[in-house]
């Protein structure tokens, strides 16, 4: 049973930087689409990012291209999500997830697709 488990949350002022792991113990990455996700207090989650089975193809939501970066390290069977220019906004729980339908190429931008969730971590981000 595949597990994703997430870390690198926590508290930093507005304009800072953090980075989140998504870690896959004793799974190939390369089997699973990877998103990531975020849900803030009241609202519902949604879409962030996501890196495609092949790790050829990123897609990022318009509210975080520039600032954000997916990427992953296949020997240790992690995805990471460097998140920069941090705003309040920003502020919420954080998801990894896996798709394990994917096209080798292709990366879900929907929750319905994946079927693999982390525990999430939170992020806060201070004005």
């Amino acid at each position: 049973q595949l597990q994703l488990v997430e870390s690198g949350g926590g508290l930093v002022q507005s304009g800072g930087s953090l980075r989140l792991s998504c870690a896959a113990p004793g799974f190939g990455l390369g089997y699973y689409a990877i998103g990531w996700f975020r849900q803030a207090q009241g609202k519902e989650r949604e879409w962030v990012s996501c890196l495609s089975r092949s790790g050829v193809t990123t897609n990022y939501a318009d509210f975080v291209k520039g600032r954000f970066t997916i990427s992953r390290d296949t020997a240790k069977k992690t995805v990471y999500l460097q998140m920069n220019s941090l705003k309040p906004e920003d502020t919420g729980v954080y998801y990894c997830a896996a798709d394990p339908l994917a096209v080798e190429a292709v990366c879900a931008m929907t929750s319905y697709d994946y079927n693999h969730w982390g525990q999430g971590t939170q992020v806060t981000v201070s004005s």
